[in-house]
């Protein structure tokens, strides 16, 4: 009998990475199909970065690595951390991984037990809550609206908490909403979180670099959360890395440890030649960031513009990352040419993909059915086009 575990049957798959497959079939299939499904940077590595990835190869460098990461990488990080976020590490309290995604992943199974609770604001990231069912934890899901920019009040964090909560996941600038808690919407939710020491903080801070706001804020800052905070941030987004797959942990060195424990155990340390490209991304100049972050910001505000003039889409104005969270809910109980009904963000999703040939996600697997993310990590070209598309296509529905 073919029965693969209870705990991989209690998964939903990725449905962006889900998404992403539907629209590559069509694409194959001569479809000219828009992709503003997938969540990765549309440029390429920056030359100084593969330059060191080259170097690493003709050094030789194709062993094992420390667990953790190579020291040299880690003090790179430390010095990151400080010279950007006034946060002092040392190498010991850093563990890199294959991508900020094993991060994350890492920190949830080190710190769950069967039952704990963890508290996930929605919209949420959609692995979040299937990492937390396969640490055997139970996601508490707290809704954060459109009308409150997707964030979470310190009254729903603090009516949230119970005896069982062993961690909040924290995702700012957000995936998939683009917005960014300020430093004193921070500072509120630390303040509930000092009532509670028994709750970590795993704050994803992966977008850092895509920002429109201003300085990045790490909820790490506070004296009373930076040993009870684990920030996770990684190179894939700010430096156009995806497929190197590095990303790492600051925190406790007991938390620290207990995952190089784990990692020890199922992976060992991430790519030999990734680490020393991460090294020279920290190390070497930060103007290739600027460069994609104005191009970003760029793109957010022609796609809110052109979003805003799509009749039944509510939007608003996301200040960091390189998505668009338009709820679409107006749309819900209309009919398709072939009488078929849209009753979910994810039905409309699929109709954009068949008769408007663009790619989007629905916002269910994010804990927000009644939105649609669109990712504008692709050129201005392709956003109008898409735009227009989906505008004539929704413009069908009866």
């Amino acid at each position: 009998m073919n029965q693969l575990s209870d705990r991989l049957n209690s998964l939903s798959p990725s449905a962006t990475l889900a998404m992403s497959q539907k629209s590559a079939e069509l694409k194959a299939q001569g479809v000219d199909v828009i992709n503003l499904s997938v969540g990765e940077p549309d440029f390429n590595t920056p030359d100084h970065i593969k330059e060191a990835a080259k170097q690493a190869i003709d050094e030789n460098y194709s062993r094992y690595s420390p667990v953790a990461g190579y020291l040299s990488l880690r003090n790179a990080i430390v010095a990151k951390l400080k010279n950007e976020n006034g946060l002092e590490y040392t190498a010991t309290q850093v563990s890199c991984a294959n991508g900020a995604k094993q991060s994350v992943c890492n920190t949830i199974l080190a710190l769950v037990n069967p039952g704990d609770e963890v508290i996930v604001p929605a919209p949420y990231w959609v692995s979040y809550p299937e990492m937390v069912k396969l640490a055997e934890g139970k996601p508490v899901v707290v809704t954060a609206g459109i009308e409150q920019d997707f964030k979470m009040t310190p009254a729903q964090l603090e009516a949230a908490i119970t005896s069982k909560t062993r961690a909040l996941i924290l995702c700012s600038p957000s995936n998939p909403t683009g917005s960014v808690y300020s430093r004193d919407e921070l500072a509120a939710l630390a303040a509930v979180l000092e009532k509670h020491p028994q709750v970590y903080v795993i704050a994803d801070e992966i977008y850092e670099h895509i920002n429109y706001i201003g300085r990045h804020e790490s909820i790490a800052q506070f004296p009373a959360m930076k040993e009870r905070t684990v920030v996770v941030n990684g190179v894939s987004k700010a430096y156009a890395m995806t497929g190197w797959r590095i990303g790492f942990i600051a925190g406790p060195e007991w938390i620290v440890k207990g995952v190089n424990k784990l990692q020890g155990q199922y992976t060992s340390g991430p790519c030999s030649v990734s680490q020393k490209a991460a090294e020279a991304a920290y190390t070497g100049t930060q103007a290739p960031v600027e460069e994609m972050r104005q191009a970003f910001e760029r793109r957010r505000n022609l796609i809110v513009k052109l979003a805003k003039e799509v009749p039944g889409l509510e939007v608003n104005v996301p200040e960091g990352a390189f998505y668009l969270f338009p709820k679409c809910s107006a749309y819900f109980g209309k009919k398709t040419a072939d009488g078929r009904v849209i009753n979910t963000s994810d039905d409309l999703a699929m109709y954009l993909l068949e008769v408007g040939h663009v790619a989007c996600v629905g916002g269910t697997s994010f804990g927000a059915p009644e939105c649609i993310r669109m990712s504008y990590a692709t050129s201005d070209e392709n956003i109008t086009e898409a735009i227009r598309r989906i505008k004539e296509a929704l413009a069908q529905l009866a």
